[in-house]
């Protein structure tokens, strides 16, 4: 128990999400069942491979999977152990095989969005009309919405980067409904001595009263409250991620819809549809967060006309 409430505290030192925490734990308990309780500090860089290996020819892990397992230990050995050096030299790491996004096309996009109501609606409204990933677009508070500019400001994204983004002007009266809605429960939390709602640690001490203001609430605010798993206190948190991947799921299907789509094909829609609309890729690295423009050239390989936009002879 005391190793755990030391990579707690490094994580939450860090500013890593909750959902991170959890995660990375995850895997610092199997490797450690998997060397049948031996204390981390008393192994090192070939136990770590020894484990992988074994995620890798035992349970036939994906790629991504194996690097965040590798992350994870990492993390324990350099930042709570304070290993200097953690030698994986013996470890070779699968490589991850390229795929092409799944992406819908302006019609079926609007397809979808036509079957949805409520929060799903303004999340995929969102994810497809401002590029926000799922997380996101759950995570914006009110004061993260700036209606004068048309400009959605994405607050600690992935690699915990901020970002500026457009709001689309479809999203807006959606919006104003949610905020009211959010407004009524934030009142309704107040009036019974509800004054809690979780912050990052820094901003949870610069801003102390923070839970009084409607402008630090969760749009996409639950209806319900719950304990902040943190730090104990009551406060409303936001919707989970399953009760839009539910919705928007159900609406591909109602739309007729026969691609492996979710609610992350409405992000690469927005890509591919702002280069196809002639946008800079710079400019599209920049509004998706993407720290390398090699990761946003992916979407040059989806544009509109097939490969590499070379017009099929049966067709000239």
């Amino acid at each position: 128990m005391r190793l755990q409430q030391e990579f707690n505290n490094a994580v939450r030192l860090a500013n890593y999400s909750l959902a991170t925490e959890r995660s990375y734990w995850g895997w610092v308990r199997q490797f450690l069942h998997f060397h049948n309780m031996r204390h981390p500090a008393d192994m090192g860089g070939p136990e770590i491979s020894q484990f992988l290996s074994h995620l890798v020819l035992t349970k036939n892990v994906a790629v991504n999977t194996q690097k965040q397992a590798l992350s994870a230990l990492v993390f324990l050995y350099k930042q709570v152990l304070k290993f200097e050096e953690v030698d994986i030299s013996t470890w070779q790491s699968a490589k991850k095989p390229k795929k092409l996004p799944v992406v819908f096309s302006k019609q079926e996009a609007n397809q979808v969005i036509a079957h949805l109501t409520g929060s799903p609606l303004l999340a995929a409204l969102l994810m497809y009309g401002a590029g926000l990933r799922l997380q996101e677009a759950l995570r914006l508070r009110v004061k993260d919405i700036d209606f004068g500019r048309k400009e959605i400001t994405v607050r600690e994204g992935k690699g915990n980067k901020d970002r500026i983004t457009m709001l689309p002007e479809k999203a807006v009266p959606f919006l104003h409904s949610h905020i009211d809605e959010c407004q009524r429960l934030h009142h309704k939390a107040l009036n019974e001595g509800i004054v809690f709602v979780h912050l990052p640690n820094a901003l949870a001490k610069k801003y102390p009263n923070a839970g009084k203001e409607l402008a630090w609430q969760y749009i996409f605010a639950s209806d319900t409250l719950s304990k902040d798993p943190r730090s104990g206190n009551m406060g409303r948190h936001h919707l989970t991620p399953r009760t839009i991947q539910r919705g928007v799921k159900e609406a591909i299907k109602k739309a007729n819809i026969h691609k492996h789509a979710s609610c992350h094909t409405f992000r690469h829609s927005f890509a591919t549809h702002l280069l196809e609309g002639g946008y800079d890729i710079r400019t599209v690295q920049e509004l998706l967060g993407h720290a390398d423009v090699n990761t946003t050239m992916i979407y040059t390989h989806v544009l509109n006309k097939g490969g590499r936009g070379v017009i099929s002879p049966a067709d000239s």
